[in-house]
């Protein structure tokens, strides 16, 4: 891998925790060092930080916060 794309990897923790959680990356790296956005765009979708992600974590909190509610007010009656 070349040095340049290896030290962007060290300044970004949860890149590298990508890379070495998914080895393959380490050899497209290596033959194309311009893959490099592609593989962000892979690591954002691995650790949930994509915004349609976002979204349905937002949804199922709001939806788990009705139920909640619900079922406390069932017990009031």
């Amino acid at each position: 891998m070349e040095p340049i794309c290896y030290r962007y990897l060290e300044q970004n923790p949860d890149l590298l925790h990508f890379v070495r959680m998914n080895p393959i990356w380490y050899r497209y790296l290596s033959r194309d060092p311009s893959l490099l956005p592609e593989m962000k765009k892979e690591a954002k979708y691995f650790y949930g930080k994509t915004l349609s992600q976002q979204i349905n974590r937002v949804n199922q909190q709001i939806q788990m916060v009705g139920m909640l509610m619900q079922f406390a007010g069932a017990m009031k009656d």
